[in-house]
């Protein structure tokens, strides 16, 4: 679900107004909300063990392949441009380890590339919206891995467009296969699907 501001402009008191509604809400209510130029999207449903397990799996082969101080990190902070009124939540940031330092969300020209696992509940939140915001972001890799239909995707290369920044390369692949993300390959084999 969306809810649309009215007039919401780039690092405007309306943008703040939902970054701070964003956070009361998340104590009290169960899912997870981003802040998108189209307004709060809230996917309703809290991350089952499918999608948490993917997520970690992912991690953790990538960590296994990634120098030190590389992180494939599924922790709490967002990612966030005021400027640009978007605030993301990946389920894994890869990064390097001095950008882990500090308070409050990364910023998301510090990540090496973005990982979601599609939710069953907003699957279009991140097929669509997601692959919109990340190349605005500045997110140079996004990788989607999509639990309901055993396939993802790698998108890389941001390119101008007249619509904005868009990812120019794509890489579809189906579970069982090895994927590429950035300098790094991982097998697919065995990753949950949703029943």
């Amino acid at each position: 679900m969306t809810s649309t501001p009215d007039n919401t402009q780039k690092g405007s008191p309306q943008y703040r107004a939902m970054r701070d509604s964003v956070d009361q809400m998340r104590d009290s209510l169960p899912g997870k909300f981003e802040i998108t130029k189209e307004g709060i999207v809230h996917d309703r449903m809290a991350p089952g063990r499918p999608h948490e397990f993917t997520a970690g799996l992912v991690s953790r082969r990538l960590e296994k392949t990634m120098p030190d101080g590389i992180w494939a990190f599924t922790g709490t902070p967002d990612v966030e441009s005021e400027p640009e009124g978007i605030k993301r939540h990946p389920d894994v940031m890869v990064l390097a380890l001095e950008d882990m330092e500090g308070e409050g969300s990364f910023d998301p020209r510090t990540l090496i590339a973005a990982i979601e696992i599609v939710s069953r509940s907003n699957p279009d939140n991140d097929w669509v919206s997601k692959m919109r915001d990340y190349p605005l972001l500045g997110i140079p890799i996004y990788a989607i891995f999509d639990p309901r239909t055993g396939t993802g995707a790698v998108l890389s290369e941001i390119h101008p467009t007249a619509q904005g920044p868009r990812y120019a390369t794509r890489k579809d692949f189906v579970y069982g296969e090895d994927v590429t993300i950035g300098d790094w390959t991982i097998s697919t084999e065995g990753l949950p699907r949703y029943a």
